[in-house]
């Protein structure tokens, strides 16, 4: 198959409503979490920034809101990975799985 049947291959896939409907689900999840995690992120930085008294408060010995907040960091990364394997394997492997076994069909492999 010639280069330019592999592009056609490749643009009536990514013109399927297949295709469309998958990258919708997937847009309508990551972008949201993304920007959420973001504006989690710069709370911290803007709150170490200019919130230095109350990010200094003792919760338990030495343990401060900052070094709480700091954790929570980590916990919300293992969070939103853990999430997302969840959605992509509910709502995006098999479609995607789907559309990639027609293309390796269409072109031949």
């Amino acid at each position: 198959m010639g280069s330019t049947e592999n592009e056609k291959v490749w643009a009536e896939t990514q013109a399927s409503p297949e295709f469309q409907a998958l990258k919708k689900r997937f847009r309508n999840y990551a972008f949201p979490v993304a920007a959420l995690s973001v504006a989690w992120y710069f709370l911290y930085v803007m709150m170490t920034g200019f919130a230095r008294d109350f990010m200094n408060t003792k919760v338990a010995g030495n343990i401060t809101v900052a070094f709480i907040f700091g954790l929570l960091q980590f916990v919300t990364t293992f969070a939103i990975a853990w999430a997302y394997d969840n959605h992509s394997t509910k709502h995006l492997d098999d479609a995607s799985d789907k559309i990639a076994r027609q293309v390796e069909k269409e072109l031949g492999k």
